[in-house]
């Protein structure tokens, strides 16, 4: 499927270099992904303590970050739905974690490899 490049289609190999600001807006488009993504979770983490376990917003909004930040819970889980919850989004956050830095990588490694790739190319003896 041929996307447009506004929609994050990485260019070829033998394409120029993009400038620096398309390489900008493409680490913002990263950048905001990544953000609503954690976002996201950050809500399903409060709603799910808030619905498992029925602590307050704001417990449920400390233990749901502390999970995603990758520190652990803060106040005692005493419902089975709350520790299953809780052992499920824990799972999901680390991976979350893992997706949201390869996504915020993945243009400043591409860009490397591309220049990289263009600099050989450059310095290959031309065919006569």
């Amino acid at each position: 499927m041929n996307l447009p490049r506004s929609w994050g289609q990485y260019e070829h190999h033998a394409d120029p270099l993009l400038t620096q600001a398309q390489f900008r807006r493409r680490l913002q488009r990263h950048g905001l992904l990544g953000a609503a993504l954690i976002a996201g979770s950050l809500l399903v983490g409060v709603l799910g303590y808030r619905l498992s376990e029925g602590l307050s917003w704001i417990d449920s909004l400390l233990n749901a970050s502390m999970l995603l930040g990758g520190m652990g819970e803060v106040n005692e889980l005493h419902t089975t739905a709350g520790k299953l919850f809780a052992s499920g989004f824990a799972i999901y956050s680390g991976l979350l974690v893992l997706a949201v830095a390869g996504l915020i990588a993945a243009p400043i490694a591409h860009r490397i490899l591309h220049r990289l790739h263009l600099a050989t190319r450059e310095s290959e003896p031309k065919p006569r």
